[in-house]
């Protein structure tokens, strides 16, 4: 008869599943998604450039280990992340592959930084900027991922409507530009396209799903 499989050997099995669930860059961008806020499959399949039925099964690996969970609303089935620890295990997978890995490594130095290599806003510099007023908050992500949660005074216009709504942005004013999460490209271009057009303007340190699991104030729907 084959050897018990030691209950540290089942551990190690359900570990590699989760590993295994990651190894996939469609679906770092799935849950990189899913960290703006609950979207249904065709929200999510169109913001990733995927096809509906390749995100919903990329999704049903990462609910089948407990990575995003996943609710009916009347026809349509909407998923979220399963908890802000998805987020913390995101960011330890990023810190080691920025430490270990060359072409990490040279893709910040090349494409990163040559669209911004100031130094980026810190959370607690940009919660003291906003409480003194000395900061206008600028949210480059499409409208209803802005919609489902922004940091507060915020205004969301979305990168590729930024040269068409510059009036929007005082003149005058230091900008602090945001999106998806540390190496979202929307805000690196933003900042890059406002120093272009002759604005201050520099990048928070990470984006809304860090903001709002540190704790801090957030707001949602449109404002308008």
């Amino acid at each position: 008869m084959p050897e018990p499989i030691s209950p540290k050997q089942s551990m190690l099995e359900q570990f590699a599943a989760v590993a295994k669930a990651l190894a996939s860059a469609p679906r770092l961008d799935l849950l990189e998604l899913l960290a703006q806020g609950e979207r249904g499959v065709e929200g999510v399949a169109a913001a990733a450039g995927l096809s509906v039925a390749n995100a919903s099964q990329h999704l049903q690996v990462l609910r089948r280990v407990g990575l995003v969970v996943s609710r009916k609303a009347g026809l349509q089935v909407l998923y979220s992340l399963a908890d802000d620890d998805v987020l913390e295990l995101l960011a330890a997978l990023r810190r080691t592959a920025e430490r270990h890995v060359a072409e990490v490594d040279r893709l910040v130095r090349g494409y990163f930084h040559e669209k911004d290599a100031l130094e980026p806003v810190s959370r607690q510099d940009l919660v003291r900027r906003m409480r003194d007023g000395l900061v206008t908050v600028l949210d480059v992500r499409p409208p209803e991922e802005y919609a489902a949660g922004h940091l507060p005074t915020s205004v969301n216009i979305p990168l590729k409507e930024l040269h068409r709504r510059l009036d929007e942005v005082p003149e005058g004013a230091d900008v602090v530009a945001y999106c998806r999460g540390p190496y979202c490209v929307l805000a690196f271009e933003a900042v890059a396209a406002l120093r272009q057009m002759g604005r201050t303007a520099r990048r928070l340190e990470d984006g809304f799903p860090e903001w709002r699991a540190a704790g801090l104030p957030v707001e949602k729907g449109t404002g308008a």
